[in-house]
């Protein structure tokens, strides 16, 4: 097997990988989805999801890329042998260049509020931080601009490749991310009734496990672990043969998930300290937690002042390692089917995926040229991307993996050619396999069926 430049050490292929699924799914999504399906229920089950779903779909992907030492789309068409499979992984590619444009509209939010937090405007009432957030997602200027940002630097790091652009940030930016994470972790926990918070996450209550409950932890396990978007994938192709592909995606989906649970112990005891109900939705990062801030750090106002800047450094930071792999699976592609340089093929990437980052941002509220529907076409993005490109991209890739793939070659991946030969692995590899060929599928496509409400 031929390989090409890929990482440079183990730990810049846990913490890039681990970058590439720690992002706004688990700062952002996944506090208020454990808020509004109850907290510590909703942790047990989704925990168990990334164990049976995440862990072995994460295997899939790389064994799709770290085999064909390519894009994601010519690693599908050469482990298919050409056949229609090879659709799959351009499906991928075509989701994660879609998912960069409007994905960078979200963390050019993240920008304006820093800037916003340094220079001491998110202090008011909720009214005030309600009125805050639609001024600027409907402003015609200022979320394009922030959103051009964040691509351009998402550009000079991928441009100067995996080693000296990928894994050196990464290697920079995910420690910064945990301190973040840690600091503020330490800051809302000792805040004035911050234990109603910790028990919401870490106490079950039971009785509020419902089948939609069931169905949203699967759902956000999938989300939060960047399957089907091609960056798994992608990222795969700079494995190294030796890589063990089990033991670092159960260390990714460890990182993912701590991260995720760091994050509500980040927001809940500062919301309950307050007050603020936990369900608060979409809005709570944006809205809410300003809010949280500003009240919760109100004796100490420099206290507040620090921890909402630094809050939103963590959540841009988490964005951009997002941001970079969504990047990267639409750089290969370029570059290798276009037989171009990896800075026209970046530079490529960047430009069309902020001209679809622009119409996204104007379609909430500054046009209405851009509204299909009843909904925006920012809306109309994460509905086909998020609800119908990625369940189906990952359902494929199980089937094809488990059905169609000779297991001969699935073995020879997930046991490095033979040289983990363990009885524990030749065991491993059957459950992996059992998984991947029934679980994973029918699990997928109950979360399908169920955000359709063809599944109750």
């Amino acid at each position: 097997m031929t390989e090409r430049t890929g990482f440079g050490s183990k730990l810049g292929v846990i913490l890039a990988t681990a970058g590439s699924a720690v992002g706004l799914g688990n700062v952002w999504r996944f506090p208020y989805m454990a808020g509004e399906n109850g907290g510590a229920v909703f942790i047990i089950i989704y925990l168990a999801c990334v164990l049976l779903l995440g862990i072995p779909c994460m295997i899939s992907e790389f064994i799709v890329g770290r085999h064909g030492q390519s894009n994601t789309a010519r690693a599908y068409s050469k482990l298919s042998g050409g056949s229609p499979w090879k659709l799959v992984g351009y499906m991928g590619v075509l989701t994660g260049f879609l998912i960069t444009g409007y994905y960078a509209v979200v963390t050019g939010w993240c920008l304006q509020y820093i800037w916003a937090s340094f220079i001491g405007q998110l202090q008011g009432t909720p009214d005030y931080f309600k009125t805050y957030f639609a001024e600027l997602s409907s402003d015609p200027v200022r979320p394009v601009l922030w959103t051009f940002v964040m691509l351009g630097i998402a550009y000079l790091i991928i441009e100067h490749g995996v080693r000296d652009g990928i894994e050196k940030a990464s290697k920079m930016m995910m420690p910064t991310l945990f301190i973040l994470l840690l600091i503020i972790v330490v800051a809302s926990c000792m805040l004035p009734n911050a234990g109603k918070g910790i028990e919401f996450l870490f106490k079950p209550d039971m009785s509020k496990m419902t089948g939609d409950v069931f169905l949203s932890a699967l759902g956000q396990s999938f989300y939060s672990l960047s399957i089907a978007m091609g960056c798994l994938c992608t990222y795969a192709s700079y494995f190294s043969r030796y890589t063990n592909l089990t033991t670092s995606a159960t260390q990714i989906a460890i990182i993912d998930s701590v991260v995720a649970i760091l994050a509500g112990l980040m927001i809940f005891p500062a919301a309950f300290s307050v007050g603020v109900n936990p369900d608060s939705g979409p809005s709570l990062i944006f809205i809410t937690l300003p809010n949280v801030f500003s009240q919760a750090f109100g004796a100490i106002p420099i206290v507040g002042y620090f921890v909402s800047l630094l809050f939103f450094v963590l959540l841009s930071l988490a964005g951009l390692t997002s941001l970079m792999s969504l990047h990267e699976v639409s750089t290969a592609f370029f570059q290798e089917e276009f037989t171009l340089s990896r800075k026209k093929a970046a530079l490529i990437v960047t430009i069309s995926t902020a001209i679809i980052g622009a119409f996204c941002s104007l379609s909430l509220g500054a046009t209405d040229i851009l509204v299909f529907g009843g909904k925006a076409l920012f809306d109309w993005f994460d509905f086909i991307t998020g609800q119908i490109f990625l369940p189906v991209v990952g359902f494929l890739t199980c089937i094809f993996i488990g059905w169609f793939v000779p297991h001969k070659v699935v073995r020879e991946e997930f046991t490095n050619w033979g040289t983990l030969r363990s009885e524990w692995y030749a065991r491993l590899f059957h459950i992996y396999l059992f998984l991947v060929k029934y679980i994973c599928p029918m699990a997928i496509l109950f979360i399908f069926l169920h955000q359709f409400g063809l599944l109750k």
